[in-house]
């Protein structure tokens, strides 16, 4: 009985006999997690520590390559880092508090512009101001440390960014550091509407500067009209033209044909002109002194030269520039203009063969007292669809222009 005990009950094992006894796999999985109550396993850097160096570096950790330093983080600069004062250039002149440090420190945000003005922190001239006031030349402004992002750096121009940049130096018939006057074409809009992509004001995008600036509009023209258009290339240049707009010291000359022959050959047309929506379209109507959303409007015409008294090539200079002014103003003396899709309304009128029933208008002419000092003075050639009906018809486009002669007010 005893011997048969001493068989079924076995020496007792020890430890690493039972782990030697146990299938690889259990004691893998046993050995790669920590022991209870112990010291949790030793990292492959440790085990080659232990082995010493030699052997260290014939078999170089895994670890290794994940103990790697992270790349630095960019550190926020600081500018400037003390406080500075500046004085208010010419260029800055007229321009908001708020414009001015976005045009000093293109990476200041919006945020901390309000948070310094709120605060008094920047002062003009020794005074508080509000971010909308505007500065005037020569003052003294007062900035505070400022927090800039990093600056970005100016990437090169996409391919169709190229090909938008070549586009309107291809329009362009003036330009210098300051102004520059386009040529547009008939069919472009000057900006955005609904299920417009392109427009000049979009295009406009691929000249901005180093600071992020981009060119302005100074005025508009119709989508249909072809013809000069004045952009202001600085905040400077903007103030200036846009003012002489408002004075009325720019003066404007457009070429139209006309069915019949205006009479008298030379006149001055005086109109309230009112908005007129639809679901469909939005026209100017002939408004009375009064009239809700009325404003004045005045045009001097003037016959240039006629084919065969059934169209008349006239000359218009818009005295004040509401929308469509002189598109209304000639379909309300009985003339609208040849391909108008809104105001020409004569019943049983042909088109003679050979013209194009497009708009035939042409912004020809801008003269405009220059920012810094002298004349802008830029004319626009007659657009394809125009030329082909001054080919057709006869007409002369060096003949003088009567308008010359039209009051500016």
């Amino acid at each position: 009985m005893s011997r048969r005990i001493k068989r079924m009950n076995p020496k007792p094992r020890s430890r690493d006999e039972r782990d030697d006894a146990r299938p690889l796999k259990a004691r893998s999985a046993k050995k790669a997690g920590p022991r209870p109550g112990g010291k949790p396993p030793r990292s492959a850097g440790e085990r080659a520590e232990r082995r010493g160096p030699e052997r260290a570096e014939r078999r170089p950790p895994k670890a290794a390559a994940q103990e790697r330093p992270a790349p630095e983080k960019p550190v926020e600069a600081l500018l400037p880092t003390k406080v500075q004062t500046v004085t208010v250039t010419a260029d800055e002149n007229n321009m908001r508090v708020d414009r001015f440090l976005e045009a000093r420190f293109p990476g200041l945000s919006f945020s901390h512009i309000q948070r310094v003005v709120r605060k008094g922190e920047l002062r003009v001239d020794g005074k508080r101001v509000d971010s909308k006031d505007r500065l005037e030349e020569g003052q003294s402004v007062r900035i505070p440390p400022l927090k800039l992002d990093a600056p970005k750096a100016v990437g090169e121009l996409s391919e169709a960014a190229q090909k938008t940049l070549k586009a309107l130096k291809e329009m362009t018939i003036w330009e210098d550091d300051d102004v520059l006057v386009l040529n547009k074409p008939a069919g472009l809009a000057v900006q955005g509407g609904s299920g417009m992509t392109r427009h000049i004001d979009q295009m406009l995008e691929v000249m901005r500067d180093a600071k992020g600036q981009k060119p302005r509009l100074v005025h508009r023209i119709d989508r249909e009209t072809s013809g000069c258009l004045l952009i202001a290339k600085t905040r400077f240049a903007a103030s200036h033209l846009t003012g002489a707009f408002r004075s009325r010291s720019a003066r404007k000359v457009y070429w139209a044909l006309v069915p019949g022959l205006p009479k008298p050959k030379q006149g001055r047309i005086s109109t309230f002109l009112a908005k007129e929506e639809s679901e469909d379209d939005t026209i100017m109507r002939i408004a009375q002194h009064g009239d809700e959303g009325a404003s004045h409007a005045v045009t001097y015409y003037a016959v240039v030269e006629t084919a065969g008294n059934k169209l008349t090539w006239v000359s218009l200079k818009p005295v004040t520039g509401r929308t469509h002014q002189l598109r209304a103003h000639m379909e309300h003396i009985g003339h609208p203009i040849v391909g108008d899709p809104k105001y020409f309304n004569i019943e049983n009128w042909q088109l003679p063969g050979g013209l194009q029933n497009r708009l035939h208008l042409l912004a020809r002419r801008i003269v405009i007292p220059h920012p810094r000092g002298g004349v802008i003075d830029a004319t626009a050639p007659l657009p394809p669809h125009m030329q082909q009906s001054w080919n057709l018809l006869g007409l002369d486009a060096s003949r003088f222009d009567p308008i010359e002669n039209a009051p500016e007010e």
